[in-house]
């Protein structure tokens, strides 16, 4: 079951696709996607799919003949995911724990997981279950956050977020900003069997239609919206407007440009 830094549930979904996708998540699934090496009747495995941006971008990259399996722990984050696409063969929707894949050994040629892995509260397990499906030579592409000071809106974000409380701030953005430890990601992956492992730091432009949009993706686009709720309902508006106006105020009111910085992860089995 998704733990409270993972609870994607009520308007998180549509409010993370809406305004988080385009700003964070599109540029750098465009990026997985032109990794991708799959066969003519490959497999790819999606982990972490949540309202299916990465999806989209492999399933637009990858052959007629290619499957692809999209998975996710949460379940509102995959129904919201499923209903932006039209049902095919070639795309497979499943609920799944990383930590307990349900497929048998050796059933992909590609692992891939777009900023899933920092949620994962096990991830040694994680990866060796990825490790576990993938077929001999299939490839593990994954990306994570560098560190948050590198990501300008989030960082101004929790900084906005957590200065209205004077004890027990929501602390959820430092979560999927806690992952980004190279020699500790490549001895994971080393230790479960990977070879070739290699990384690839990305920094791109951090782009909003508007500095409310990025507050609203922000705030209400993610599960600090769930632990402002249960401290102070009423807090959720005055924060997501203190965080639009620190943005405008520091990147601009219309089309804000800060940076964000990625890790970029390769293995081989």
């Amino acid at each position: 079951m998704p733990d409270r830094h993972t609870d994607f549930s009520g308007s998180i979904p549509e409010n993370y696709d809406t305004f988080l996708g385009p700003m964070f998540f599109e540029p750098y699934a465009s990026d997985i996607a032109k990794r991708l090496k799959v066969p003519h009747r490959g497999s790819v495995l999606e982990l972490a799919c949540g309202t299916g941006i990465l999806t989209r971008k492999l399933r637009e990259a990858l052959r007629p003949t290619a499957r692809l399996v999209a998975t996710d722990l949460n379940d509102p984050m995959i129904d919201f995911a499923a209903r932006k696409f039209s049902k095919s063969k070639r795309l497979e929707w499943k609920q799944a724990d990383a930590t307990t894949l349900p497929f048998e050994d050796e059933s992909f040629d590609v692992v891939v997981c777009q900023f899933g892995l920092m949620f994962v509260p096990d991830k040694v397990t994680a990866i060796r279950e990825t490790y576990r499906v993938l077929k001999p030579g299939g490839r593990f592409i994954f990306n994570v956050w560098d560190a948050i000071e590198r990501n300008d809106f989030a960082y101004l974000a929790h900084r906005t977020i957590t200065s209205f409380f004077e004890s027990d701030p929501p602390m959820f953005y430092e979560v999927p900003f806690s992952f980004h430890d190279p020699k500790a990601i490549r001895s994971l992956c080393e230790a479960t069997g990977f070879r070739k492992v290699k990384v690839t730091p990305l920094e791109l432009p951090c782009i909003s239609s508007s500095a409310a949009d990025a507050a609203k993706g922000l705030v209400q686009g993610s599960p600090v919206a769930v632990a402002i709720n249960e401290r102070n309902p009423s807090l959720v508006a005055k924060i997501t407007g203190a965080v639009a106006q620190a943005l405008a105020a520091r990147f601009g009111d219309r089309l804000p440009r800060g940076k964000m910085r990625a890790l970029i992860w390769e293995a081989v089995r």
